[in-house]
């Protein structure tokens, strides 16, 4: 790991999760909620700091209370410490409902995660846990607190850019050397690993010749070949939050079509970029992306999306995409990834991620663009 990465992630700025919970609170006054039982462990994350496998977490105006069992009692407690998280500790294996319950005396609504929620959980919350109370379907009230990052998850997720862009320029050689996909995934995925992450954001993507037409891709015992357009797709995860990058090489002599691939999807990826800032749809962004790949007449080869929010999850809003209803707004995290793909020469994606800002945006992604390996 160079001196750099290791002071960065020795260094990293304190989160907000205080502010966090008040904010929460202020939306479940809008939502006319008395308490929220939160059951999505990355919203208990993100509202405690617990990283645990188990663990419930209710909000009331006056409390905000995690329920976990004993396999976590020193972890939990040490979590909430460092988090600062104004949070109560409830340890129990079995009494899991009446410590809810009691957390919940008095009310009379409370909302449970939709999105999280199982039918059958949902069957159990009502007729055994909360049959005197009126349940309420919340639809992403954490996850809308969530898009916004603070100073503190910003620096981690340019952290987690940063161990990625230091893995794919320390083993961008290791192309000419002709491993298999699935071999040079695993190289990249244990090079982020020694260079500071916790674990790779997603299953890393290896796509090369033909297998690049296909956009999610998985690496194959394939070797890589000259002549190739390999597509590299992964990102690394630092405390929590991940990065996401995409960038595809050219190996040696490609092709007149392939090279027009790679300027074309390089050039909406460029405008895509440009048009990102607050206040911009970000269907705008996806029409930006699309218009220089349809003026190419591929435009029909662009059979995804233009990109996607990150931060605790590899993907969350808000939505880079023709029909989302999203707007951007400052501290949003989102990609830019047009592609184009074409079964006969394989495919080219390239992808930031970048944080909105007020006049544009930043990117967290900083390798080179180049396709030369």
């Amino acid at each position: 790991m160079s001196v750099a990465l290791a002071e960065r992630l020795g260094s990293l700025p304190a989160m907000d999760v205080a502010g966090r919970v008040e904010r929460l609170r202020a939306a479940l006054h809008d939502e006319a909620v008395d308490g929220l039982v939160v059951t999505c462990l990355t919203n208990v994350r993100y509202l405690t700091g617990f990283t645990g496998s188990a663990g419930v977490v209710v909000v009331t105006p006056d409390e905000l209370v995690l329920v976990t069992d004993g396999r976590y009692t020193d972890q939990a407690a040490d979590q909430l410490a460092a988090a600062g998280a104004p949070a109560r500790l409830e340890i129990t294996a079995t009494e899991q409902r009446a410590v809810v319950t009691g957390a919940l005396t008095g009310a009379r609504r409370v909302g449970l995660e939709a999105e999280h929620v199982s039918w059958a959980a949902q069957r159990r919350y009502a007729e055994e846990w909360f049959p005197e109370l009126e349940l309420v379907a919340t639809a992403g009230l954490v996850e809308k607190l969530r898009r916004a990052k603070d100073p503190g998850e910003l620096a981690r997720m340019e952290v987690a850019a940063a161990v990625a862009d230091a893995a794919l320029a320390e083993l961008r050689p290791r192309l000419l050397d002709g491993p298999t996909e699935a071999e040079l995934a695993l190289e990249l995925d244990a090079t982020m690993r020694r260079l500071g992450a916790t674990k790779p954001s997603f299953e890393t993507i290896v796509a090369s010749g033909p297998n690049g037409a296909r956009p999610h891709a998985r690496p194959s015992g394939r070797r890589l070949q000259r002549g190739d357009l390999v597509v590299l797709d992964f990102g690394a995860v630092v405390d929590g939050y991940c990065s996401d990058m995409t960038r595809t090489v050219a190996l040696g002599e490609v092709g007149e079509t392939a090279d027009r691939m790679l300027e074309v999807v390089t050039a909406a990826q460029a405008a895509g970029v440009a048009a990102v800032r607050a206040g911009v749809a970000a269907a705008a962004v996806d029409a930006a992306c699309r218009e220089v790949v349809a003026a190419s007449g591929w435009g029909d080869a662009f059979s995804h999306g233009t990109g996607h929010g990150v931060g605790l999850d590899i993907h969350e809003a808000p939505r880079v995409g023709a029909t989302s209803d999203a707007t951007l707004a400052v501290g949003d995290v989102v990609t830019v990834e047009p592609g184009v793909y074409l079964p006969a020469h394989g495919g080219v994606r390239v992808e930031d991620t970048v944080v909105v800002t007020p006049e544009g945006c930043r990117p967290l992604t900083h390798s080179t663009k180049d396709p030369a390996p």
